[in-house]
Formats: C-alpha cells, sequence, structure tokens
C-alpha cells in the first residue's frame, strides 16, 4: 500500500499548558503536575488506575449531574442509545445534494452534521448545538431557560428524532430546562466530535494518498489529538497502592495527550502515519485511548467513528484542500482537543 502523501508543511501551536506536557513530561509514566495532582503517561500504570474503580457521575464526561440533578447509568445508555438510533437514521438516508463543505472547519462540519441528524427538530433544539454556547456555562443556560419558556413547546409524536421526542415528553418549565440541557449533552458532543476529528485529520496529514482507508486517517487523527487530552480521577485510596508516588489526597490525571505520543510506544511518533494503523489494533494498542479505557469507553465511539469516515469521504470526493495559504494552526486549551480553524478551499 501506498503511503500517505506528503502535505506542505504547517505548524500546530499548542497552547501553553499542553506545550509544557509535551517539553517536560514526554516519556514519563508518573510525575507531579500540582501539589495536588499526580500526572499519569505509562500504559502500565494506567491500565490499573482506569481499572481500578469505575468512573463516578462528576468524573464522567457528559453525564455529569446536570442542573444538580443526577444522571443514573441507566438513563445515560437510554439517551445514548436513542443518538445512536438518531444517527443511524439519518445514515440510512439520501444524502442532500450538492453539499458545499468548503469554509472554516470544523464548524462548517458541526452544521453539517446537526441539520444531517437533527435538521427536523424545531429551532429551539437545534440552537443548543451552536458552538457559541461553548463560550460559558451561563451563555448556555441563558439560552436554555428562554427555550423552555417559550410558547409552543414541541408535540410528542410529531415529526421529531428520538432525542426531541425525549424533549417534547418534558411537561412543566423544570423538566423542560431539564429535557434541553439533556438534548445538548446528548447530541453536542457527536457534531462537535465529529467534526473537530476529520478538521484535526485533514489539518495533520491532507492531501491524502487515494488508496489510504478513511478509517486509518481517523485512528490517526485521533492519536495525534485525542478528544480528551485528560481523563480525570478523584483521590481514591486504590491508587496509591497501585503506585506509590500516588498519595492518599492526589488527583489522578491520566494523559493521553501524552502516551499517544511517547517515542517508547510509537515509531516516529510525531509524525502523521496512517498506514502504521495496517498492523495495529485500536482497541488492543498500548497507551491509545482515545475513547477511554477498555474498561470504560466512551458510549459514543460508535457514532463517531462511522459519522468521522462519511464527512472526510464526502471533503475528499469533494476535492477541498486546506488553504495553501494557511501554515499555522492553533490547539487550545479546551475539553476537545483540536486545531482551532482550518479553511478548507477548492483545489485551484
Amino acid at each position: 500500500m501506498a503511503l500517505s502523501v506528503t502535505p506542505r508543511p504547517r505548524t500546530t501551536v499548542f497552547a501553553p499548558r499542553l506545550a509544557a506536557l509535551l517539553r517536560d513530561h514526554l516519556g514519563k509514566d508518573v510525575f507531579r503536575l500540582e501539589p495536588d495532582t499526580v500526572g499519569v503517561a505509562g500504559p502500565e500504570v494506567t491500565d490499573r488506575i482506569l481499572a481500578a474503580r469505575r468512573a463516578t457521575e462528576t468524573e464522567r464526561p457528559t453525564f455529569k449531574p446536570l442542573h444538580g440533578r443526577s444522571i443514573s447509568r441507566a438513563e445515560a445508555s437510554a439517551v445514548t442509545r436513542t443518538v445512536g438510533h438518531d444517527v443511524r437514521a439519518a445514515l440510512s438516508r439520501p444524502l442532500p445534494e450538492d453539499i458545499d463543505l468548503a469554509g472554516p472547519w470544523p464548524l462548517t462540519g458541526h452544521l453539517f452534521l446537526r441539520d444531517l441528524i437533527l435538521g427536523q427538530d424545531p429551532r429551539r433544539l437545534r440552537l443548543l448545538m451552536s458552538r457559541t454556547l461553548e463560550l460559558t456555562p451561563k451563555l448556555t443556560w441563558s439560552v436554555i431557560s428562554v427555550g423552555a419558556a417559550l410558547p409552543g413547546w414541541p408535540t410528542p409524536g410529531g415529526p421529531l428524532t428520538g432525542l426531541g421526542e425525549r424533549a417534547a415528553r418534558a411537561v412543566g418549565y423544570q423538566e423542560r430546562r431539564y429535557a434541553m440541557g439533556m438534548y445538548r449533552r446528548a447530541a453536542a458532543p457527536v457534531c462537535f466530535t465529529v467534526s473537530t476529528l476529520v478538521s484535526n485529520a485533514l489539518w495533520l496529514g491532507a492531501p491524502f494518498a487515494d488508496d489510504t482507508p478513511g478509517r486509518h486517517l481517523i485512528h490517526e487523527s485521533l492519536r495525534l489529538l485525542p478528544p480528551s487530552w485528560n481523563i480525570l480521577r478523584n483521590a481514591s485510596p486504590e491508587y496509591g497502592a497501585i503506585d506509590g508516588r500516588i498519595g492518599d489526597a492526589d488527583d489522578v490525571l491520566v494523559l493521553p495527550f501524552l502516551s499517544h505520543r511517547d517515542p517508547a510506544l510509537w515509531d516516529d511518533p510525531d509524525t502523521f502515519r496512517p498506514e502504521r494503523w495496517e498492523h495495529l489494533d485500536p482497541d488492543t494498542t498500548p497507551g491509545y485511548l482515545p475513547f477511554g479505557h477498555s474498561s470504560e469507553r466512551c458510549w459514543g465511539r460508535h457514532m463517531v467513528l462511522p459519522l468521522a469516515e462519511l464527512l472526510l469521504e464526502l471533503v475528499r470526493e469533494a476535492g477541498l484542500v486546506v488553504d495553501r495559504d494557511q501554515h499555522y494552526g492553533k490547539v487550545p486549551l479546551l475539553g476537545l482537543l483540536g486545531v482551532e480553524e482550518v479553511r478548507l478551499t477548492r483545489r485551484r
């Protein structure tokens, strides 16, 4: 199989804290980050830490308590299944004609996915997919509060997605607020993550060799820019028994951002090489944690990968390229790790 085509030189500029992690801790297994926080990047210690106990409700990234209300695992699972059904339904329908994916990414891809998956839901729900709401939780809850109070709440049984139907069954202002919060919690990460993942792949490796499978491109993008650069575990007595450098009062920050670039685990670790996945199993490769540990993987991964492959294939078929005048891509310190903006243009 041909190797991926070497792209024009591009520089990825990491936020200072991310750059400091690479500079100071790359290749280390356990290290002190703060007086009360230990970083972990070694694959063996990582496996033992994450297998020691399940994540608590405050440690789960998507289904933390919402507006002071706990989200049970049963409810989180049901909501995830609903979103998964909505994604499968969207993928079973013919794609829109004249798709235009040129423009700034990940925003352009995000808007396409929002309309593809949730286009039949009312505007007050689709508005919750706005990336502007990421600026501050206060803005998010202001939009939710207004949306829950407005007349004309959607009627159950209408032309809605499964997730929209769950929201439509809410009765009363407080339940509507909760339903809108759950709608955003469940659907936004799918759209955000997929569009960012594809944007990262394009920035890191495009143009691609024609015969490189999209799945390999996605896995290599997940390696260099994992969606969650850290996995938090609050202080727990199990951890000191695993490694004496972890105190009883220490929180633990597992760092895929480092293990995914560890030169002891990867050949040519800083280079985008999708062909490496011809011989690697993403579910068993040591130190590879784009969707969490095998003991508790992200429930959304089965939605993210097919959508990312579809979106990437649409970009490749359209012949879009990264703007030749863009040489720098900034990676800010956010929960979802990605290049801030990648400009896609039509081939000149």
